[in-house]
C-alpha cells in the first residue's frame, strides 16, 4: 500500500509514523527515517519521516480453506471423523453459521458423506437473508450512509446488536460471508444464483471505490478500515467520550479472511487481493497494540506486567475490560482475540512464546469464585496446544460444552493439525 501525499508550498514533507508505519515501510520507499525526531503517543513513539510518497508491505497472508500444516495421522482423522459425525447429526436451527466450517474439515479428512446435510442446512439458514424471506427481519440498503441494515436495526438502534448503526459490521457479515463462500465453494450453481445479494453483503465493508459524485459505487469505501491506523474500528456510528473503538481483532480478520475466500470461491482476484491485503494489515495491527508480550515497551510497564492482552482499544485509551466482562474474566478476554477458531488463526497466534505466556496468565482465572463457562475454556486450551499437544487435548476431551462458533470437531482438528515441532 502507497501513501501519497498532497502538500502545498516549497520544501520537503514532515510527517510522523507510528509503530507499525515504520515497521512495515519498505526500504526501497522514497521516505526518510529521522529516528532523532519522536514524540510520545498512546500507540507508541511517533517518529519523523521525509518524503512525499510512503511504500508499506506487509508480509503477505496465506489464504487457505484447510490447516497449513495438515493432518498427518491416520488415527486423529478418525477420531475427527467421529466428533464431526454426531456434530452434523445435531445440527439444527439454533446452531451458528459458522458450523460451515465442518464442510472444510470434512474435505480435509476425506470424510465427504457428511457434506450433503451441511449443504442443505447452510441454505435453509442463509437463502431466506438473500431472497427477503426472513419474516419480520431482512437486510435494507440504506442510502444517507451507504451501507446495508436490518429491517430491526432501522427501528431499533439496539436491534442486531447496533446493525442498524453500523456496529461491528466486518464481524457480523463476516460470519456470513465465511458461510456463503464455504457453498459457493461446494454448489457454484447456488453461487451463480445468489451473486448479486452476495456481492452486496460484500460491498458493505469491502468495497475500494468512493460513495458520491463520479462514482458507481453505492457503498462506503471499506468502511470500518482505517486507512492510517492500519486496523479497524468497530463502533460504528456512535459518538464515545473515549473516540473510536475495536474488541475482537479476531473477529475483524475473520472478516477480512471471509471476504477472501468468497473472492477465491468466485475466481474474484481483485476480492481476493483487497481483503488479503487488508488482512494483513489487521493481523499485524492486531500483533502490535492488541497482544501485550512480557518483554513489550510500547506501553507503561505497569499496564504490560498486569495484562497479556488489550481488552477494547479506543483512540484516545486502552481498556483492560470487555463490554461484557470485567478485567479479571482472562478467560473472555482471551477468547475474544481468538474466536473463531480457523485456518487463518495460525497466522494471528504465530508466535508460540507469546502464546504460552497468554495461558499462563490466563489459567488461574480458571478457579475463580463462581465458575467459568466452559466454551471459554475451549479457547485457552486451542492456544495451549500449540506448545502441549497431549496436555491440551486430555482437557478440550473433559469438555462439557463448546462456545456457539466452536465444536469438538474445530477443536480436535485444530489440535491435530498442529506440527509436533509446535510442541
Amino acid at each position: 500500500m502507497e501513501y501519497t501525499w498532497q502538500k502545498r508550498g516549497y520544501g520537503d514533507l514532515l510527517m510522523l509514523a507510528h509503530p507499525l508505519h515504520l515497521k512495515l515501510l519498505s526500504t526501497s520507499s522514497s521516505a526518510t527515517v529521522l529516528e532523532s525526531l519522536r514524540y510520545k503517543s498512546l500507540d507508541g513513539d511517533l517518529v519523523g519521516v521525509v518524503g512525499d510518497t510512503w511504500l508499506l508491505k506487509p508480509d503477505a497472508i496465506p489464504v487457505t480453506w484447510h490447516s497449513l500444516k495438515g493432518i498427518k495421522e491416520d488415527h486423529h482423522r478418525e477420531e475427527i471423523i467421529s466428533a464431526l459425525v454426531q456434530n452434523v447429526d445435531a445440527l439444527d436451527s439454533s446452531a451458528d453459521v459458522t458450523s460451515a466450517s465442518f464442510v472444510l474439515i470434512a474435505e480435509e479428512v476425506c470424510h465427504l458423506d457428511v457434506v450433503p446435510k451441511i449443504r442443505n442446512y447452510l441454505k435453509s439458514m442463509i437463502e431466506p437473508w438473500l431472497d427477503g424471506s426472513f419474516g419480520p427481519n431482512g437486510f435494507l440498503y440504506d442510502p444517507t450512509w451507504g451501507g446495508l441494515i436490518t429491517k430491526l436495526g432501522s427501528k431499533d438502534s439496539g436491534g442486531d446488536f447496533g446493525f442498524g448503526i453500523y456496529n461491528d459490521h466486518h464481524y457480523h457479515l463476516g460470519y456470513f460471508l465465511y458461510a456463503i463462500a464455504v457453498l459457493v465453494k461446494i454448489d457454484n450453481l447456488w453461487g451463480k444464483k445468489y451473486r448479486p445479494q452476495v456481492y452486496a453483503l460484500a460491498a458493505d465493508y469491502m468495497t475500494l471505490g468512493k460513495k458520491g459524485e463520479g462514482s458507481s459505487s453505492v457503498y462506503t469505501r471499506l468502511r470500518c478500515f482505517d486507512f492510517f491506523k492500519l486496523h479497524s474500528w468497530a463502533g460504528g456510528l456512535t459518538e464515545f467520550t473515549d473516540g473510536r473503538n475495536q474488541e475482537s481483532t479476531s473477529e475483524a480478520v475473520n472478516g477480512y479472511y471471509s471476504a477472501a475466500l468468497l473472492g477465491l470461491a468466485y475466481g474474484d482476484i481483485e476480492l481476493a487481493a483487497v481483503a488479503s491485503t487488508v488482512l494483513a494489515f489487521e493481523i499485524h495491527a492486531a500483533k502490535m497494540w492488541w497482544q501485550v508480550k512480557e518483554e513489550d515497551t510500547l506501553y507503561p510497564s505497569d499496564f504490560t506486567a498486569e495484562n497479556r492482552v488489550v481488552g477494547v482499544l479506543w483512540s484516545t485509551k486502552r481498556d483492560s475490560g470487555l463490554w461484557f466482562a470485567p478485567k479479571e474474566w482472562k478467560e473472555c478476554r482471551l477468547g475474544i482475540q481468538l474466536l473463531p477458531i480457523l485456518p487463518v488463526s495460525e497466522i494471528l497466534f504465530s508466535d508460540v512464546k507469546f502464546a504460552k505466556q497468554l495461558v499462563d496468565w490466563t489459567l488461574p482465572a480458571l478457579d475463580r469464585e463462581g465458575g467459568v463457562g466452559e466454551g471459554w475454556k475451549g479457547f485457552l486450551y486451542a492456544l495451549e496446544s500449540m506448545y502441549d499437544k497431549d496436555g491440551a487435548m486430555e482437557k478440550v476431551k473433559g469438555l462439557k460444552g463448546h462456545d456457539d462458533g466452536n465444536s469438538l470437531s474445530n477443536l480436535l482438528w485444530w489440535i491435530h493439525s498442529r506440527n509436533s515441532g509446535d510442541e
